[in-house]
Formats: structure tokens, C-alpha cells, sequence
């Protein structure tokens, strides 16, 4: 992929005006079949997720080709450790020309305020708030207590991230509104889990479609399968855009 990168980057207040709020998961076991799809999609319509399966594969070289192939980078790892050790690796994956970066809204404030200070102006925290994959029911058995308000639960671990400085947070498309009402522009929403009208939920329990999500104030959204698994990505990502427009 040539290198397309020239210029100066720009903050992450400068990027979110104007940005593309589409983001194509690129969850493949290899990096060959993750630049196939990335060859297939224009950086100026979309940017590309990296999950915890690609990088562990392809390490940290592959981020720094798509990012300077001109896209914009979501690192997906989801760090969750001690303060000082989040601190470091934030820096080493800001380093690599990352966007956005995930971290656990539940690693705590101190561990948050790490993170959002290793990132710098250029790489945007986003605090996971409840996984996608969880109901109610199964954050009960995670957190060892009762959950009646799921919603309340997303919306406490998003005042974490708030209070922190994060760029913004990770929610279901069912929580994105919530969150808008609560802190306005203060936090920028992602929502995973999005599914074109009429897609399989796969292994997801709160989905949306994508003009649901942005509906709900979502700032980006982020397509997995309803992409990377369709017959012509290309006509999918048509389907999406269509459905934003």
C-alpha cells in the first residue's frame, strides 16, 4: 500500500468535525486478508479497526502501514491494567499514528487519567463502558451483584471517563442517547455491534442498525460483518453510507 500520509496530523479536536464517523472492522486472523479488504475501501469514506486478533498476528508494523496508507487507525485492545502500566502502553500504540484507542472504563480513574495523558493531543481515549456481547444477566454473574439498570451501569462508567478527560466512550446504540442527554458534546459515543436492517446479531446482544445509531448520537459506528463478511464489501459499505445519508 503506497504511503499517502504527507502533511501534518492534526488533534483530536481538529479530527472529529469532519471526520468519517463510518469505522470497517478489520477482524481476520492474518494481515494478508486484512490489506485485501483495506485495498477495496477509500480512506476518505471510512477508517479501520484493529482488534486484539489482528494485532496479536501482525503486530505493531501493520498499524503503522494502514495508518500510513492514510487511514485513520482504531486500535481496539481494550487495555485494563495498573495505572503505570497503561500509561506505557498507550504511549507505545500512540506512537504508531493510532486515532483511537480503547481502554476499560472499569480499570478505574486513576488507571482512565493514565491513559488520556500517555495518549497525547493526536490519539483519542475511548473508555469501554459494558461489552456489547453482555445483557443484564450476564454482567450480574461478571460484576457478582445485581445489575437492575443496565443502562444507569453504562452511564456511572461513562462519568468515570468524563471525569478523566477521554475523548470518549464505547456503548451499545441502545445506550448512545442516554449518553448524549447526560454529557452533550463532552463525549464522543462508538458504537460496535452495528448490523445492516435484516443481519444476523451473530454474537451480539445489543445491535443497532447504523442509521439507528447515528439516530442516537453516535459519533462513529463500527461495521464487522455486515462488511467484511458480505459478498462485495464495497456494496455493503454503499448500503451503509446510503443509510447515513
Amino acid at each position: 500500500m503506497d504511503d499517502t500520509s504527507g502533511g501534518a496530523r492534526v488533534s483530536v479536536a481538529e479530527m472529529t468535525a469532519n471526520d468519517p464517523r463510518v469505522i470497517v472492522a478489520l477482524d481476520f486472523p492474518a494481515p494478508g486478508e486484512a490489506l485485501a479488504l483495506a485495498s477495496r475501501l477509500d480512506p476518505a469514506s471510512c477508517r479501520v479497526k484493529i482488534g486484539m486478533e489482528l494485532y496479536a498476528a501482525a503486530g505493531p508494523s501493520f498499524v503503522e502501514q494502514l495508518a500510513r496508507s492514510g487511514f485513520g487507525v482504531f486500535l481496539d485492545l481494550k487495555f485494563h491494567d495498573i495505572p503505570n502500566t497503561v500509561r506505557g502502553a498507550v504511549a507505545s500504540a500512540a506512537s504508531l499514528g493510532v486515532r483511537l484507542l480503547t481502554v476499560h472504563a472499569s480499570g478505574g480513574p486513576a488507571m482512565l487519567e493514565a491513559a488520556v495523558e500517555a495518549a497525547g493531543p493526536e490519539c483519542g481515549i475511548l473508555a469501554v463502558t459494558v461489552l456489547t456481547s453482555l445483557d443484564a444477566a450476564a454482567l450480574e454473574r461478571s460484576w457478582g451483584k445485581p445489575v437492575p439498570d443496565l443502562r444507569a451501569e453504562v452511564l456511572r462508567l461513562a462519568g468515570l471517563a468524563s471525569d478523566a478527560g477521554a475523548h470518549g466512550v464505547v456503548c451499545s446504540g441502545l445506550e448512545a442517547a442516554s449518553i448524549r442527554e447526560r454529557f452533550g458534546n463532552r463525549l464522543a459515543t462508538l458504537v460496535p455491534g452495528v448490523r445492516l436492517a435484516g443481519g444476523a446479531s451473530q454474537d451480539q446482544a445489543r445491535v443497532v442498525t447504523p442509521r439507528q445509531a447515528a439516530d442516537a448520537g453516535a459519533r462513529y459506528v463500527v461495521l464487522g460483518r455486515a462488511v467484511t463478511g458480505a459478498k462485495s464489501p464495497r456494496d455493503a459499505m454503499s448500503d451503509v453510507l446510503t443509510d447515513l445519508s
